[in-house]
């Protein structure tokens, strides 16, 4: 199966109404060329999957200025005020989730788990709605899993097989994305020859990767 694809069937893979994981913290390590693509094809009613929703006109942001977005799972909106504006105008759902839940919840998916038992939130509007369970004396909460149909996520380099390697912090949620969503594309800084990534550094393993898309082509 050949992995690389243009752009524009990558966002084809993306429908009105997914769930859709997109990387990055504050549009770091966020796949912006791929977000571009999402934008200029007007898909909507989405569910965002995002540690945060970044600016106004930076990364996954655009989507929520585009109005593209029914609901947002993120752990916190407050660098784009027009996320904001919609949640308090009632024309987005904002689900806030602690940022080690957000990501446990991830893995807990993406590792075939029922959930996990956290105790950040007991005893706060957290809680609200979900079961608690009493674990040697201390109550934790069940955080179920958090899946996607797709998941959008940014590498470095990339070889043809989808073995990824990121830079540095730009690695952030995407390897636990990848594990978590039924489609993943990653966009890709560089596309390189299969063993030019040493397999001792490879972050996330190709089986994971679904497309790849080359972000630095023209």
């Amino acid at each position: 199966m050949n992995k690389l694809i243009s752009i524009e069937e990558a966002v084809n893979h993306i429908e009105d109404g997914m769930t859709v994981m997109i990387g990055g913290f504050l549009a770091v390590g966020a796949p912006i060329r791929l977000i571009d693509a999402l934008v200029e094809k007007g898909v909507k009613d989405l569910t965002l999957v995002v540690n945060d929703t970044a600016f106004i006109d930076t990364g996954v942001g655009k989507l929520i200025v585009n109005k593209q977005v029914k609901k947002v799972i993120a752990s916190h909106i407050g660098t784009n005020k027009e996320t904001g504006r919609q949640m308090n105008e009632g024309e987005i759902e904002v689900e806030l989730v602690p940022q080690g839940t957000l990501t446990e919840r991830m893995r807990a998916a993406g590792f075939g788990l029922g959930g996990i038992l956290t105790p950040t939130g007991v005893n706060t509007m957290v809680e609200e709605g979900k079961k608690k369970i009493e674990v040697e004396g201390k109550e934790y909460l069940l955080e179920l899993p958090l899946k996607a149909d797709v998941a959008l996520i940014k590498g470095a380099k990339v070889d043809k097989k989808g073995n990824i390697l990121y830079n540095k912090t730009a690695q952030n949620f995407n390897p636990t994305m990848a594990t978590a969503a039924g489609t993943v594309i990653v966009e890709a800084d560089e596309v390189v020859e299969i063993g030019e990534i040493d397999p001792n550094v490879v972050m996330t393993p190709n089986i994971f990767v679904t497309y790849i898309v080359d972000g630095g082509a023209k």
